[in-house]
C-alpha cells in the first residue's frame, strides 16, 4: 500500500511545492503563465493542474521505488536530482515537441528548478505520510 502514499505524494507536491513555485515565478514575471491552470485538457476534460498532478504521482511511484531504501542524506539529495532530470527530461525531449512547445534554455532550466523542489516535496509528502521503505544495513551507509 506504500505505492499509494507514494502516488499521493507526488500528486499533492505537484500541487503545494511545483505549483507553489511555479506561482512565486509568476509574481516574479519570471514566467507568463499563472499557476493551477484549470483548463480543460483531452481526452477527458479534467483540468490541466490536475492532469499535472496525476502524472506528477506517477513519478512520485517512481522515485518511491527507485529511492525508497535509501538512507537519510542519499534519499533526500537525490529525490531532489532525480525529481529534477527524470521529469524535466522526459517534458522537453517528450512533452514539449509532442504538444509544438518551444524548448529553449530557459525552459530547461525552469524545469529543473520546479521539478527538483517538486522532488523535495516528494520527499517531504513520503516520509509524513510513512512511505519510506526502512532502510537494510547495507542502504544505510548511502
Amino acid at each position: 500500500m506504500s505505492w499509494i502514499k507514494a502516488f499521493i505524494s507526488g500528486f499533492l507536491a505537484t500541487l503545494v511545492f511545483h505549483q507553489g513555485l511555479f506561482g512565486l515565478f509568476y509574481l516574479a514575471d519570471v514566467v507568463p503563465a499563472a499557476p493551477f491552470n484549470l483548463s480543460p485538457v483531452p481526452p477527458f476534460g479534467v483540468p490541466a493542474v490536475v492532469s499535472l498532478a496525476f502524472f506528477g504521482g506517477l513519478w512520485g511511484i517512481v522515485l518511491w521505488a527507485l529511492l525508497g531504501r535509501l538512507g537519510k542524506p542519499a534519499f533526500w539529495s537525490l529525490m531532489v536530482i532525480l525529481g529534477a532530470i527524470g521529469p524535466t527530461a522526459v517534458a522537453m525531449l517528450v512533452v514539449f515537441p509532442l504538444k509544438g512547445m518551444e524548448v529553449t534554455s530557459q525552459t530547461w532550466i525552469g524545469g529543473l528548478i520546479l521539478n527538483g523542489f517538486w522532488g523535495l516535496g516528494v520527499a517531504v509528502f513520503l516520509t509524513l505520510l510513512g512511505a519510506r521503505r526502512l532502510a537494510t544495513a547495507d542502504n544505510r551507509r548511502l
